[in-house]
């Protein structure tokens, strides 16, 4: 079985989907990989470790899509609409592609690889099961994230982070509260922390307190009657209306008293919810920075301009997208294993085996024998569930029952 591993085309992705360490694991179990000549460059992983670990090299893209059975990408059509509608054309019936495939949203793109008789295995439906953590990429993603959030808020904030007793008087600690305390929100916490600032965070889920003040923040409590802040699937669930206007104007008084705000508060398939109003903008210190990790679906600051820097009311807000990026080389490096553990799940002798008994492969298989499959995207669709047959139950001749 051939695995191929594309340049990502995506305009400004640096990463690459397999990194050569990942690489090595795979060839050891019998697979041959195929990488596009340049594909991990950018992340700091030229064609020379490439070769070193086995991998063969492509002189072109056509080449990896040709020969390979499974693709690896990080961003596949679905998540790369512009420069990725040209991939379509070059999949064929029977391969598989491993990747972000923003399936809840990509509708056309998802529809075409079904009817292409493609196997899409979407990076963003990992269930968030104890066995799949190890798969997760949307946390590896959002560890970067996280961290990197915070060093932008640093380089654009007027003041110290830290505490500092100088000859000249001593320096006031920056006052930073993180919004949301999922994977990208205790990172946020752990490198504030770090750099010596003063750090709250908050979440609509109680049971996170532990995990916030075992970083050294402050827990924020609002009082306010908290909705059920999680789905099934272990991902962030929609508030209503009247929550969040509630949680609107009890927070008011906490953004006030911050001088950086990191908000990281996002809803698979849906927009991000709005956090901090522009009234909450304007009660804020002068020279107070925003950073707003939910830019790509909106934003949680009603000012958010994704992918800029923008000032209002005297305070910056920043909109960064697709913060991991810019750090390629790490942010490879966690992706790759997160490719190649949940490829694991799909071998069995060496050979590829779409296993629906999986939960893990149940849960994030979009479309595969030329039908969209998960139940979700095909409700948003508009497709029917997909009926399963009942099974008989066994007769006592074939359990095998006793003389």
């Amino acid at each position: 079985m051939i695995v191929g591993v594309p340049t990502e085309t995506y305009p400004g992705e640096n990463c690459v989907a397999l990194t050569p360490a990942s690489i090595k694991k795979l060839i050891k179990l019998g697979l041959e990989v195929t990488v596009e000549a340049g594909a991990g460059v950018k992340a700091g992983f030229p064609d020379a470790e490439y070769s070193e670990v086995g991998a063969k090299l492509a002189v072109s893209r056509a080449d990896v899509f040709s020969s390979a059975d499974v693709i690896c990408q990080v961003k596949s059509p679905g998540a790369n609409p512009d420069a990725g509608a040209s991939d379509l054309d070059q999949f064929r019936s029977g391969q598989v592609v491993i990747g972000f495939h923003e399936p809840l949203l990509a509708h056309d793109a998802t529809k075409s690889l079904a009817e292409r008789g493609v196997s899409a295995v979407s990076m963003e439906l990992v269930p968030r099961i104890s066995r799949a953590q190890s798969m997760d990429a949307l946390s590896s993603m959002a560890t970067v994230a996280g961290y990197k959030g915070v060093l932008l808020a640093a380089s654009e904030l007027p003041r110290f982070f830290p505490m500092f007793m100088t000859a000249a008087g001593t320096v006031a600690p920056a006052k930073v509260l993180v919004l949301g305390a999922g994977v990208a929100g205790l990172q946020a916490i752990a490198t504030a922390k770090r750099l010596g600032a003063v750090v709250s965070g908050y979440d609509v889920r109680p049971v996170v307190r532990e995990q916030v003040e075992s970083l050294g923040a402050k827990f924020v409590e609002l009082d306010i009657e908290t909705e059920g802040a999680e789905d099934s699937g272990g991902y962030a669930k929609e508030q209503s209306d009247e929550f969040i206007a509630r949680q609107q104007a009890a927070m008011a008084e906490v953004i006030a008293a911050h001088h950086v705000i990191i908000t990281t508060a996002a809803i698979p398939g849906r927009p991000s919810p709005i956090l901090v109003t522009e009234d909450m903008v304007r009660g804020m210190e002068p020279g107070s920075v925003i950073v707003d990790l939910a830019s790509e679906r909106g934003g949680n600051c009603a000012l958010t301009q994704p992918g800029e820097t923008t000032q209002a009311h005297g305070v910056t807000i920043m909109g960064p997208v697709n913060l991991p990026t810019t750090m390629p080389y790490h942010a490879s490096q966690m992706y790759s294993n997160n490719v190649t553990t949940l490829l694991n799940e799909f071998l069995k002798d060496g050979q590829l085996e779409i296993d629906l008994d999986n939960d893990v492969i149940d849960g994030c298989l979009v479309c595969t024998g030329g039908e969209i499959v998960h139940p979700r995207v095909r409700e948003l669709i508009g497709l029917a569930p997909i009926e399963k047959p009942v099974e008989e139950p066994a007769s006592e001749s074939d359990e095998g029952g006793a003389n």
